[in-house]
């Protein structure tokens, strides 16, 4: 099996919201600094899915990601955790994309790879829960494709996959090559080992540039988006606490009681 998995370096989705604020003029986030760069937690979810299936099966794993002035300590998580290979489509002509030019220029980068089995992603992305950038690299190469898939089994040429539903989970046969999003419900991804961050030091990732996989920078990035960010904001949260005060438990609960009826609550 070879697989490909897309990753993406991401700010911290720990960070407190006060560690943000919108710039009304640019509609991007503007972080405070100190604020860690991480890789996508929904990704890693997909890095062990690709990694269980290489434990039972063999095969190799190439981590694919894109970007520009990625940290090498953040984009070689998944060499860390048992993936073989790194490739990063950096270049500054990459970045600010929407969901269709960046799966286009994924897409294209696995074609440039050619030899693959699987290609894995997580269900969605933590800075954006767009979730639209692999079923649209499954659309650009042709390729069948699961969603929100909590568990994989290989055989045959064939995935069996658990694809999480509203009130349980579906099971879906798949052939491949396939595209499918990895949720977290397939369980905690498993931690890098000191052997393996010290490869993934010694590893020097693959770099391609727009040239490298054959696209124009007006399919890309920023010249190549397909939709067109009118307003983004903040919501605003308000909430409103009342004291309600008596003699005895029984004389505030008959109190809390009637304001609840007339919230028409109770």
């Amino acid at each position: 099996m070879n697989i490909i998995v897309c990753v993406k370096q991401v700010i911290d989705p720990e960070a407190p919201p006060s560690s943000f604020k919108v710039d009304p003029d640019t509609n991007k986030v503007v972080s405070t600094p100190g604020i860690s760069l991480v890789l996508d937690p929904y990704a890693e979810y997909a890095v062990e899915a690709a990694l269980r299936i290489k434990d039972s099966t063999g095969g190799t794993i190439t981590a694919l990601s894109l970007g520009t002035n990625l940290l090498r300590d953040v984009v070689k998580k998944p060499l860390s955790m048992g993936a073989d290979e790194l490739i990063l489509l950096e270049d500054n002509a990459f970045v600010e994309g929407d969901s269709w030019s960046t799966a286009y220029a994924l897409a294209m980068a696995i074609k440039k790879i050619g030899d693959y089995d699987l290609i894995l992603c997580g269900r969605q992305a933590s800075d954006t829960d767009a979730g639209q950038v692999g079923l649209a690299i499954a659309e650009i190469l042709g390729l069948p494709s699961v969603t929100v898939v909590q568990k994989i089994d290989i055989t045959d040429g064939k995935a069996k996959v658990e694809r999480v539903i509203a009130d349980g989970y579906e099971v879906v046969e798949v052939s491949l090559p396939a595209v499918i999003t990895v949720s977290n419900e397939l369980g905690e991804p498993r931690y890098p080992t000191i052997k393996g961050i010290m490869a993934a030091k010694r590893k020097e990732p693959i770099i391609w540039k727009p040239a490298d996989i054959g696209v124009e920078a007006s399919q890309i990035g920023t010249a190549g988006r397909r939709t067109k960010l009118l307003k983004l904001f903040q919501p605003v949260r308000e909430g409103k606490c009342e004291i309600i005060e008596g003699e005895t438990l029984e004389e505030v609960g008959g109190k809390l009681a009637q304001k609840l009826r007339e919230a028409n609550i109770l």
